[in-house]
């Protein structure tokens, strides 16, 4: 479709750049008022209420992104959520160890990047290392052991969801929709986490539709913050080899949005370390999301927010893995009176 727009100055990887920048500067405002974390929903203070925000978001996801593929705008026969063979001790493992990591580090990838822009400097280091650590998993030293975990596959007939889709949406977007109703949620709030699940299948759409070009394509892809927070760190630290792309925008656009709420509604606050045993808590948490959340083919984000609404079993799984890996690391700390005065973020 990019080419019916009328562009004549930009190249649609040049223009989803922009695209990118918009959806993250509207994430990063949203998440930072509503405190969208899976983390806090899975072993936070506040299950409840941060439950609640997190699932309002992912109904609203599930809905707009098989409404899309219904209309026939996009299609994720083709995706790599629904590949024929279901990597599934890279599944597994990878997500246990990101849901350990975001229990160790207080916070999922996504609430990490935001409170990085709103003072936190722990925050900010965890964010680093995750970039650090994801891109070598990715094309690194770390490469080699991500693909040999990743040759065990279960080869099946289909990897998404059996049956017909529209029961699904229902029972997802049901179910979700009744624990958030009940989180005790102000409507504001709930309205925020809707425009966020809002953002999924508008990003689907622009890359999988609007900003499609046989001549020149873009990555068909939605909201997620491990490869985007390697893209990221590569492109800022190389920027003058490589160009910008979607995931490099979208992390510049969630700290761009999420410093200048924190700006506006003054909940910006300078927080750092307060013991060294504290640090290597967070830079174990770090490692083991970044090398976790490219084994698992996504985080909370990337395999859950956007990756549920495929129906895709893999992306499932994944999501499942990370809450068993998140309860039982919040279950051994909880046992360990070391742990105590751990901040809350």
């Amino acid at each position: 479709m990019f080419e019916s727009l009328g562009f004549e100055t930009l190249t649609a990887p040049e223009a989803i750049v922009f695209f990118a920048l918009a959806l993250g500067l509207a994430f990063g405002a949203l998440a930072e008022r509503t405190k969208f974390c899976f983390r806090r929903g899975i072993a936070g203070e506040d299950r409840r209420a941060a439950l609640g925000v997190w699932l309002t978001a992912l109904a609203v996801a599930v809905l707009g992104t098989q409404t899309a593929v219904q209309a026939g705008l996009i299609s994720f026969a083709e995706h790599r959520f629904l590949s024929p063979d279901l990597p599934l001790a890279a599944l597994l493992i990878g997500g246990g160890l990101f849901g350990a990591g975001m229990v160790l580090t207080r916070g999922c990838a996504s609430r990490l990047t935001v409170l990085s822009a709103t003072g936190n400097l722990r925050a900010a280091l965890v964010l680093l290392v995750f970039a650090f650590v994801a891109h070598a998993a990715m094309k690194g030293v770390l490469a080699p052991l991500r693909l040999s975990i990743s040759a065990y596959t279960l080869p099946l007939e289909a990897t998404s969801l059996p049956g017909p889709s529209a029961i699904w949406v229902a029972l997802i977007v049901g179910a979700a929709g009744f624990i958030a109703l009940r989180s005790g949620n102000r409507p504001a709030t709930l309205l925020g986490a809707a425009l966020i699940g809002a953002l999924v299948p508008l990003a689907w759409v622009g890359t999988g539709f609007v900003f499609y070009d046989d001549f020149d394509p873009v990555p068909f892809e939605s909201l997620a913050f491990t490869a985007p927070a390697a893209d990221a760190l590569f492109f800022t630290v190389a920027s003058s080899a490589v160009s910008a792309n979607f995931g490099a925008a979208l992390i510049g656009g969630v700290l761009a949005g999420s410093l200048l709420s924190s700006l506006a509604f003054r909940s910006f606050r300078w927080q750092s370390f307060e013991t060294p045993a504290q640090t290597g808590r967070y830079l174990l948490g770090a490692t083991l999301m970044g090398f976790g959340g490219v084994l698992a083919g996504g985080c909370t984000v990337g395999a859950g927010l956007s990756g549920i609404p495929t129906l895709s079993l893999s992306a499932i799984t994944a999501v499942a893995a990370i809450v068993a890996g998140a309860l039982v690391t919040h279950s051994l700390l909880t046992a360990s009176p070391r742990t105590a005065a751990i901040p809350a973020e």
